[in-house]
């Protein structure tokens, strides 16, 4: 069973050109030129009813406009998708009900009404019954602690603020694919850690398929066990989050403390960081049992590891692989 199917979707935008100076501005008045932007080329993949599935890529790369097709709100140049059996691009008002776009940089509610009046709005807009609504309502005003903030006029709440009430009305439909661009933008760390433990228990409790785009590591880390790379709109990597540090991670992390001064390690490996107690070296995946077996004859070790690199790291050759297509393979 599917919730959502992705095939060979594509978008392309038409977008003017118009040199800079007063006399190619007026030449454009008569003859405008156009260019061709591919937003997005040729994206297939499949989503499954209780997958919370990381979208990731570079500013720039399609992620948003990928979501806005999924949701309906652009219709794409080329491709066909498939949202719970709906074509999101016919705006079908079950599909509305049964779906959510949460966008972390965009305002939903009435800007002028308290908050509490915008929900009672999207009660009525799709038809919710008051007793689910109260119980959905109350829950979620709980869950992401914002019973103070229903009296307030939506303008009045900060960006962080407006984040937590925007997904407490997106889930008051009980939707069953949830599409999250940036939900953890401008909260605080505390909140960013309560936002993911709700959308973890969301899609355990509901079934609820959610495709999420964030910049911070930890939201991925922390609720994606899949991730989805796309770079300059095409598709990089689909697959598991530890397969996609095994694949593009070509490098482990030892970190050692030895009795006394850490002396020179540059023979072992390349030296990320180094103190008088402690020292951090880069050493190739297949070299790192060696290394780590010479530091331990050749020194009095205290303690020693052997770790993944970074989470942001892997990822950014992620993108970087992405502009060499030597190093690309293709999914």
């Amino acid at each position: 069973m599917t919730s959502v199917v992705v095939e060979d979707l594509s978008k392309t935008f038409k977008v003017p050109v118009r040199e800079e100076g007063f006399v190619n501005s007026l030449r454009s008045l008569v003859h405008r030129e156009y260019r061709l932007v591919e937003a997005v080329r040729s994206v297939s993949f499949t989503l499954h009813p209780g997958e919370v599935v990381g979208f990731l890529g570079p500013n720039g790369a399609g992620k948003t406009t990928t979501l806005k097709m999924l949701s309906g709100l652009l219709y794409p140049t080329a491709g066909q998708a498939r949202v719970i059996g709906f074509d999101p691009s016919r705006r079908d008002p079950e599909f509305l009900t049964r779906t959510a776009l949460i966008m972390g940089n965009r305002n939903s509610l009435q800007w002028d009404l308290p908050v509490v009046d915008s929900l009672e709005l999207r009660r009525v807009i799709y038809r919710i019954s008051p007793a689910d609504f109260r119980r959905r309502r109350d829950r979620f005003t709980e869950l992401l602690d914002v019973g103070d903030l229903l009296t307030k006029p939506v303008r009045n709440l900060s960006l962080g603020e407006r984040m937590k009430v925007e997904i407490l009305a997106a889930l008051l439909p009980a939707p069953e694919v949830l599409f999250l661009d940036e939900p953890t933008l401008g909260l605080d760390l505390s909140m960013q850690k309560r936002i993911r433990g709700f959308v973890a228990d969301y899609a355990r409790e509901e079934g609820a398929t959610i495709l999420l785009t964030s910049h911070y590591m930890a939201d991925v880390t922390a609720l994606c066990e899949r991730v989805i790379v796309i770079h300059r709109g095409s598709l990089l990597f689909d697959g598991d989050l530890a397969e996609l540090s095994d694949r593009f991670g070509a490098e482990k992390t030892i970190t050692v403390s030895v009795t006394g001064e850490v002396p020179d390690l540059s023979s072992y490996g390349q030296v990320r960081e180094a103190s008088p107690a402690k020292a951090t070296l880069t050493v190739p995946r297949a070299e790192a049992a060696a290394v780590a077996a010479r530091l331990l004859a050749d020194f009095d070790v205290l303690d020693l590891t052997i770790e993944d690199p970074p989470i942001e790291d892997v990822i950014e050759k992620t993108f970087a692989s992405g502009d060499d297509p030597a190093e690309a393979e293709p999914q």
